[in-house]
């Protein structure tokens, strides 16, 4: 397999194919098997993940790589196969969350700053050794009508910036992900409100990688889609879709590989239809493509149920979501192929 940082990071989002986010925390998954009823135990984990990473057609045909949380990364199938060599046979790239999550920013009423900068060289020696070629950090990102603050915007992307470094320095691309969140308090801004944070948060995100010296061939971008709050949704497909693609024309340099958008808190389908739609009517100078959890897990979860007989069910509804974000990738989705499944 090839170790340029440059040639990892296009297959990351090259070919319709897009990246699986299966990195919850052990805290999040928890709260995803309460709604199946289902106890969260280190088995009960590693059953779920199994029927996904075991789901071959999905893996070969429409996933390039998986972010796994570090107990995963370590982690052996039922038949004892390390889950790693699992996703590498399936042709698809093992990759690491390193952050170790958004904490309450001193100072910043209502801001968070990601932490996990101590120690992160040694630990991304550790992950490169177990076979991870790219790491995610997220930094999260309030709006509101005050919010966010210069402060806190400069802080996460100076964090975002140094984990960047250290993961190029350990020959890992790193996935940089500040999430202006649609679904954080009150959730009730307008589409113009979250064009003009994304648009000057990630201003502020590429001046502090230049400063950091992070070379952009060498890295995938993970942002949010432009899109109004959680409650106060009215913006058509067409333009979340242009909106998108106009703050990040204005925004993201041509020298990055691509563009691996994450579906926060949108609906399983809302985040196939948006991804189509900016990949359809744009001439874009980067790959776009999907980097997705939820909108990739929830109806093979809810399939699945934690059963053993509902595996292969589980399986094929992974498959079917694996399959229609691929075709987003490329523009080619219709609502119509969802109800043919």
């Amino acid at each position: 397999m090839s170790e340029r940082l440059e040639d990892i990071a296009v297959k990351m989002v090259a070919g319709g194919r897009g990246l699986l986010a299966a990195d919850e925390s052990t805290s999040t998954i928890k709260k995803r098997f309460d709604t199946i009823n289902l106890e969260s135990t280190e088995t009960s984990r590693r059953d779920y993940r199994e029927m996904l990473f075991r789901s071959d057609e999905a893996m070969k045909k429409y996933i390039s790589g998986v972010i796994l949380y570090e107990e995963t990364l370590f982690q052996k199938a039922a038949d004892g196969t390390p889950f790693v060599d699992i996703i590498k046979a399936a042709g698809s790239i093992p990759g690491i969350k390193v952050d170790i999550g958004a904490k309450p920013m001193a100072k910043f009423p209502g801001e968070t700053i990601t932490e996990g900068l101590d120690g992160l060289a040694d630990r991304l020696a550790k992950y490169y050794e177990a076979g991870a070629r790219f790491a995610k950090w997220r930094g999260v990102i309030a709006i509101s009508e005050t919010l966010p603050s210069r402060g806190s915007v400069r802080a996460n992307a100076q964090a975002l910036a140094r984990y960047a470094a250290l993961c190029q320095e350990a020959r890992i691309v790193p996935i940089v992900e500040p999430e202006c969140l649609m679904d954080g308090k009150p959730g009730d801004h307008n589409i113009d409100r979250c064009a003009e944070v994304t648009e000057s948060t990630l201003r502020i995100v590429f001046e502090e990688l230049a400063d950091a010296r992070v070379s952009l061939e060498g890295m995938i971008l993970k942002p949010n889609m432009v899109i109004d709050g959680k409650n106060a949704r009215k913006a058509s497909v067409a333009e979340v879709a242009e909106r998108t693609v106009q703050v990040l024309k204005r925004t993201v340099p041509s020298a990055v590989p691509g563009i691996a958008f994450l579906s926060g808190g949108q609906t399983t389908e809302e985040a196939t239809a948006h991804l189509s739609a900016i990949n359809s009517g744009y001439d874009l100078p980067w790959l776009v493509t999907f980097s997705y959890g939820r909108a990739l897990q929830d109806s093979a979860l809810k399939t699945w149920n934690g059963k053993q007989e509902n595996v292969a069910a589980g399986q094929r509804e992974f498959t079917h979501r694996a399959e229609m974000n691929s075709l987003a990738a490329k523009g080619n989705w219709k609502a119509e192929l969802e109800k043919a499944a």
